[in-house]
């Protein structure tokens, strides 16, 4: 059996798991919120693609909000997330978050740094909220290299189909590397906690990655009757002491 035989009968198995899992929160009421976060082409999309691919489309809600309107910038950090989280029997899944305070807008200079350290203050108090009232919080880093990132990137450029991925960003998450490395080591740190962990996964390969994530989620949820391996220690791990793991 070739490797792609593998990781399509790997990852059709977790799927499957995910569908049995997802009608035993409907069933029970339960409330999901996956975070997706990392660098730019780290895998964010093909991994939500891959998760959701089966799950209920009334009870599964992929959230990618844009750059805050005027007004947005005058509210209260939080608040136009608070409007997408879930509600009894629902998941949702934040492809990006409050988390863009934690690393693009301090890196880009689009908050201030007084914003950024009462961010980095009350995000851990916000999540504390939720995880108190009952929602799964699970947090994703993806991690991918320098290189990988570079040749990703490229690729992005080249190939028409990419278009809609291509962003006025792209060259900066290569030009600031160093500075975004710095911004995510502090974030990891700083908004760690025993309510809300962070998970970091390394996505230089796509679809170890993939399964490896779905693995995280099903077992983090716990649902009694889907029997899922744990996922490769190597590839997932705890972001809380080992930060010396994590792509320089």
């Amino acid at each position: 059996m070739g490797k792609k035989d593998d990781y399509d009968d790997a990852l059709e198995r977790l799927q499957v798991a995910m569908v049995e899992t997802q009608a035993w929160t409907i069933a029970e009421g339960r409330r999901t919120l996956i975070v997706f976060e990392g660098r730019d082409t780290a895998g964010k999309d093909g991994a939500i693609k891959r998760l959701t691919e089966y799950m209920s489309p009334r009870q599964t809600r992929v959230v990618a909000l844009p750059k805050p309107t005027e007004r947005e910038a005058t509210q209260w950090y939080f608040q136009r997330y608070v409007g997408h989280l879930p509600a009894a029997g629902e998941t949702v899944i934040l492809n990006r978050s409050w988390y863009n305070r934690g690393g693009v807008e301090p890196v880009m200079g689009f908050c201030t740094p007084d914003q950024h350290a009462h961010f980095l203050r009350n995000a851990p108090r916000f999540e504390r909220m939720l995880t108190d009232d009952g929602i799964v919080l699970i947090k994703l880093w993806l991690d991918i290299s320098r290189q990988e990132q570079s040749q990703r990137l490229a690729e992005r450029r080249e190939d028409p189909l990419k278009r809609f991925k291509l962003s006025s960003l792209d060259a900066e998450a290569e030009a600031r590397w160093d500075a975004y490395s710095g911004a995510r080591n502090r974030m990891l740190e700083e908004t760690d906690s025993k309510a809300a962990r962070w998970t970091v996964v390394a996505t230089d390969d796509k679809k170890t990655a993939r399964l490896n994530i779905i693995r995280h989620v099903l077992r983090s949820i716990a649902c009694p009757t889907a029997e899922v391996e744990a996922p490769d220690p190597k590839i997932v791990f705890p972001a809380e002491d080992n930060l010396d793991r994590l792509f320089r």
